[in-house]
C-alpha cells in the first residue's frame, strides 16, 4: 500500500489476516514561501513514491494487488511528458482564500482547502490560453499516473468529492451521477481533458508497470475514508475519530446521503457529507466532522512554548498530576471548526491559579483535544441522526493513554484503539483486497478490525465546564470569524 500522507510517504504490505508487513517510510518536506502559502515538490514526491514501494517488495516479495489513500484536496498539475509545471498546492495552502470569498457573491461557495481554486489559479499562472494540454489530479491521480508509468489518469469517488468539482448539491438530491460539474470546469477555464476519470475504490485501474511484476493498482481512498474501512467502520452508526496534526471523525450513514449539501449549506451541526466509498456503483455515505488543531497542539508545547521535549512526553508529564485543578485549555490555535466554524477563536488557557504547573498544564491540553473529539461526536450524531455507541480510534495521539481515557470520559462511552495507528493504510489495502478477492465483502474486513484496548469512561461529566470555557475562546478576531467558507 502506498499511505501519502501530510509530511510523509508510507509503504506497507497488508496480509489476508489483516497485519501489516514490510513497513517503509520516506518523509518530504513542504515549503511555505510566504505566510498561509503551503507547497510540495511533485516530482521529488514521485520518486518517494516509487522507492518506497520498490523497497517493500523488496522485502515482502510479489503482492496481488497495490492501494493508494492519500490526504486529500492536495493539487498537482503536470504536462503531457509526466513533469509538473510547478510546485504542488497543499490542502493547507490558502492562496485563494480571496477568490473564495469573492466566488460567493456569484453563490458558489468553495473552500480553499478544495482544490477547484487551487487548479484554477495553476492554470491561469501556467497555463493562461489553456493550450498545454495539462493533467490535474489529487495525490491519488499522482501516485497511480507515477506506479502506471503514466498509464492511468483516474480518482477515486471520495477525493472527487471534496474536489469542489463535483456538483454534490445535484447528487444529494438523487439528480446527477458521478461526474464533473461542466458549469465549474467552464466557470474556471478548466479544460475537461485536464479531469481525471472517476472510477470505483475498489477495482483494477491499470497495472503499476512501475514495479516488480506490475501488479494490479486497485484500491483509492481519500485519507479519512481509508480510515473508516480501515477500522472496520461498514455499518451505519460505525464512527471512527482520527488524532493527528488535526483531528477528523466520520460516520458511516450508509447508501442513502445526508439531507444537507457542503461549504455554507452543511448540517445543522456544522459536519460535512463525504462520499466514503464506492464498491461496484454502490456509493457509501458519511458525515465527516473536523478540528483544525489536535497534535499540532502538543508540536506548539513542544517547539513555541518549551513545555515538552517532544509530544510523546506528555503522557509522562501529564500522568504527574490526577486532575488539571479546573484549568482548562481550549484548542483553537488557527480557529475551530466543527461545529462553531469560527475562524477568529483563538486558543486560550483559563482557570489557572498558584499551584498550577506543568503537569496540570500539559494535562489540560490533552483534555481540551479530548472535549474538541467530543464535540465532533455529538455534532456527527445530531447531522447524521444516528447514534455512535463507540468510538474507534487512530493517529499518533492515540499511543497516548493519559489522552485516550480523557477522550472516554469526555465522550462518555467506551473508545477502541485501532491495532494500527493509522489505519489509512490498512483501509487501502482492504479496498485493493476486495478487488483480488482477498476479502469476499465489507463483512469480512469488519471481522478482521480487532482493536488494541477499549478504554471506558472512568471520570465524571465535564462537559459543562468545557462548553463555558471554549465559549470564551470564541470571536476573539471578529474580522476573521466572519469569514465562511
Amino acid at each position: 500500500m502506498v499511505d501519502i500522507g501530510s509530511s510523509a510517504v508510507r509503504g506497507s504490505v497488508v496480509r489476508p489476516d489483516g497485519t501489516i508487513t514490510a513497513r517503509r517510510q520516506r518523509p518530504f518536506a513542504t515549503r511555505r514561501p510566504a505566510p498561509g502559502l503551503v507547497e510540495l515538490d511533485a516530482g521529488a514526491l514521485a520518486r518517494d513514491i516509487l522507492a518506497v514501494a520498490h523497497s517493500c517488495l523488496d522485502e515482502a516479495g510479489a503482492v496481488e494487488g497495490v492501494g493508494v489513500t492519500n490526504q486529500r484536496g492536495t493539487t498537482v498539475l503536470w504536462d503531457t511528458s509526466g513533469e509538473p509545471v510547478g510546485p504542488a498546492l497543499s490542502w493547507q495552502d490558502l492562496r485563494t482564500a480571496g477568490m473564495c470569498l469573492e466566488l460567493q457573491a456569484e453563490g458558489l461557495r468553495l473552500s480553499p482547502s478544495e482544490s477547484a481554486t487551487k487548479l484554477a489559479w495553476m492554470l491561469d499562472t501556467y497555463d493562461p490560453g489553456r493550450e498545454r494540454g495539462l493533467r490535474f489530479g489529487t495525490l491519488d491521480t499522482w501516485a497511480v499516473w507515477t506506479l502506471s508509468g503514466g498509464q492511468a489518469h483516474v480518482t477515486d469517488p471520495g477525493n472527487a468529492g471534496v474536489s469542489g468539482l463535483l456538483p454534490t448539491e445535484d447528487m444529494l438530491a438523487g439528480r446527477a451521477g458521478l461526474a464533473w460539474d461542466k458549469s465549474r470546469l467552464e466557470r474556471f477555464r478548466i479544460p475537461e481533458s485536464a479531469m481525471p476519470a472517476i472510477v470505483p475504490s475498489s477495482g483494477e485501474v491499470a497495472l503499476a508497470s512501475a514495479l516488480p511484476g506490475r501488479p494490479p493498482i486497485c484500491g483509492l481512498a481519500g485519507d479519512q475514508q481509508a480510515s473508516l474501512i480501515g477500522q472496520g467502520c461498514v455499518r451505519p452508526g460505525d464512527a471512527k475519530a482520527t488524532f493527528g496534526t488535526g483531528a477528523f471523525l466520520d460516520v458511516n450513514i450508509g447508501a442513502a446521503p445526508p439531507p444537507f449539501g457542503a461549504s455554507g449549506k452543511s448540517g445543522a451541526q456544522g459536519c460535512l457529507p463525504v462520499l466514503a466509498w464506492d464498491l461496484g456503483g454502490q456509493l457509501t455515505w458519511g458525515v465527516e466532522a473536523l478540528m483544525l488543531t489536535a497534535g499540532s497542539c502538543l508540536s506548539w508545547l513542544v517547539d513555541d512554548v518549551g513545555l515538552l521535549s517532544g509530544p510523546a512526553e506528555s503522557a509522562e508529564v501529564a500522568s504527574r498530576c490526577e486532575d488539571t485543578g479546573e484549568v482548562w485549555f481550549v484548542p483553537a490555535l488557527i480557529g475551530l471548526a466543527t461545529p462553531q466554524w469560527d475562524l477568529g477563536a483563538r486558543s486560550l488557557f483559563i482557570g489557572m491559579s498558584p499551584g498550577t504547573g506543568r503537569p496540570e498544564l500539559v494535562r489540560a491540553v490533552l483534555r481540551g483535544i479530548a472535549h474538541r473529539g467530543a464535540d465532533l461526536l455529538e455534532a456527527a450524531e445530531a447531522d447524521s441522526g444516528l447514534e455512535v455507541p463507540r468510538l474507534r480510534a487512530d493517529g499518533g495521539m492515540t499511543a497516548n493513554p493519559v489522552f485516550v481515557q480523557e477522550l472516554a470520559d469526555a465522550c462518555a462511552r467506551p473508545v477502541e484503539i485501532s491495532a494500527e495507528l493509522e489505519a489509512t493504510s490498512l483501509g487501502a489495502g482492504f479496498l485493493a483486497g476486495l478487488s483480488t478477492g482477498t476479502w469476499s465483502n465489507e463483512q469480512d474486513i469488519a471481522r478482521l478490525a480487532r482493536p488494541s484496548s477499549v478504554v471506558e469512561p472512568t471520570g465524571p461529566d465535564r462537559r459543562p465546564r468545557w462548553k463555558d470555557a471554549s465559549r470564551r475562546a470564541m470571536r476573539w478576531l471578529p474580522e476573521l470569524s466572519e469569514l465562511s467558507f
